[in-house]
């Protein structure tokens, strides 16, 4: 669209935003990622808090029906990941053109997209929702809890998807500490919430509750950032004429946001597989011990992304610039900490898994299998954060076809034909085992194209 010219805003208006090309490398990522990891972080302590509260509260099949819900939750929210993290991408390299009017246009882009995916995926999901569940491995024992709990998710889409949009812009637009902000009190309202909601001396709603409170926690944060957004103080801030959808900037929104969807849609195609041979060769209760497990190791995954999210706008930012050398030092100082992040898991992990799951039931037989599952499942984990830096890597620099490539890689190339083959072995096992085996094999492919790109980089 055509863009008018638009005044430069006050210098203090535009610091924090000048301050990516110029600030030292190791300074700027921990500005951008600290905020960013303790609101990642908040958010997987946000989806432990439903499954602690549920687990002693409700039972072990009624972890079992949360187990299912995650999937489909994740696969709802992909599509809000997409716009998302492709509107935030989109507007970082704007930030580093000084191109403000059309990101404040991608901000109002950034709303309206989010609400009408929303609308449409929660109804098109509650008329299907019976199949859907069935489809993600719901058995009659597990699909009256996953229910309760969807069709009230699902009723509050359009704020999640909004309220996770808005919180990716602010990120891009120099108000990390913001963003984070929201994030944790999100956590904090739900975990107060959810025993209040769930347990017979409070409202007793039971598994409902937990989605009440998830919900009505995302309509809170979502006001803030609302006002947040509204100051015309701020250098991007909500503008009449901004909200109508423009076509090069929605083409540009989705084509980013295609590497992001892929990451998020492929787990919970995958999820789909796994849930039905957890319960072909273990029953419901493994259903559960994944669900607890995944939990757990998430949290190191959720430090990564949350890396990832600082990294973001540094290397949109000198992309645009064209400062390659400080584009090259944030991606290799990120790698770095993401190995040690994920190695930090392995270690607990490895050595200390029943005390982990006992946080999240008493019962015997759901605790051996949750501990088992955790040890397996992280084997291959000090090198899935190097995989992961190097995939948003190349969706910073607009390498969208190799970042979808690498984001499909672990979940489709490998991990499919894996979840195939090695039950039929190992049995139970085997399901666990094919994870951390298409990790390895995602790394190396991950490391071989990296290496390739290096090296034709450095003859540029």
């Amino acid at each position: 669209p055509h863009i008018p010219y638009k005044p430069i805003k006050p210098m203090n208006h535009l610091q924090s935003t000048l301050d990516l090309g110029t600030k030292p490398i190791g300074h700027l990522l921990w500005k951008y990622a600290l905020p960013a990891i303790v609101a990642m972080l908040a958010s997987s302590l946000y989806n432990m808090v439903d499954s602690i509260f549920i687990g002693q509260g409700v039972g072990p099949i009624a972890i079992s029906g949360l187990a299912i819900t995650f999937p489909f939750m994740n696969l709802t929210g992909a599509f809000g990941a997409a716009i998302g993290v492709g509107s935030s991408t989109y507007l970082s390299v704007k930030l580093g053109q000084k191109d403000y009017l059309t990101a404040e246009n991608i901000l109002g882009n950034t709303v309206m997209l989010n609400i009408y995916m929303g609308v449409v995926l929660s109804v098109v999901c509650l008329l299907l929702l019976d199949p859907i569940l069935r489809f993600f491995g719901a058995s009659d024992a597990t699909l009256p809890y996953a229910r309760q709990y969807m069709v009230i998710i699902l009723a509050g889409n359009v704020v999640t998807h909004t309220y996770l949009g808005l919180n990716a812009v602010l990120r891009a637009a120099s108000k990390p500490r913001q963003a984070m902000n929201a994030t944790i009190f999100t956590v904090v309202v739900n975990t107060i919430l959810d025993p209040i909601f769930i347990y017979p001396w409070g409202l007793g709603l039971g598994i409902s509750g937990a989605a009440y409170a998830t919900i009505l926690a995302q309509v809170l944060a979502l006001c803030y950032q609302l006002r947040l957004l509204s100051d015309k103080r701020e250098l991007i801030h909500f503008r009449r004429g901004t909200y109508r959808l423009h076509s090069q900037i929605v083409k540009s929104i989705i084509s980013i946001g295609i590497s992001p969807f892929s990451m998020n849609v492929c787990p919970c195609i995958i999820v789909i597989f796994i849930n039905n041979q957890l319960v072909h060769y273990g029953g419901d209760l493994s259903v559960g011990a994944y669900g607890i497990s995944n939990k757990i190791l998430f949290i190191f995954v959720m430090f990564v992304i949350g890396l990832n999210q600082g990294m973001q706008p540094i290397a949109g930012y000198n992309y645009g610039a064209q400062k390659f050398d400080r584009l090259m030092h944030v991606v290799k100082l990120t790698m770095l900490s993401a190995t040690a992040v994920m190695t930090v898991g392995w270690c607990l992990a490895i050595f200390m898994p029943r005390l982990c799951v006992r946080l999240f039931t008493t019962d015997a037989t759901l605790i051996n299998l949750s501990a088992n599952a955790l040890r397996i499942m992280c084997c291959m984990f000090p090198i899935v954060g190097y995989q992961m830096v190097v995939t948003n890597f190349f969706q910073c620099i607009g390498k969208v076809k190799v970042s979808i490539f690498l984001s499909l890689s672990r979940q489709l190339i490998f991990l499919l034909p894996m979840l195939w083959l090695l039950p039929h072995l190992f049995q139970l096992n085997g399901v666990w085992f094919s994870m951390p085996a298409s990790d390895l094999l995602a790394s190396l492919v991950t490391a071989w194209i990296m290496a390739r790109y290096m090296r034709k980089f450095m003859r540029q």
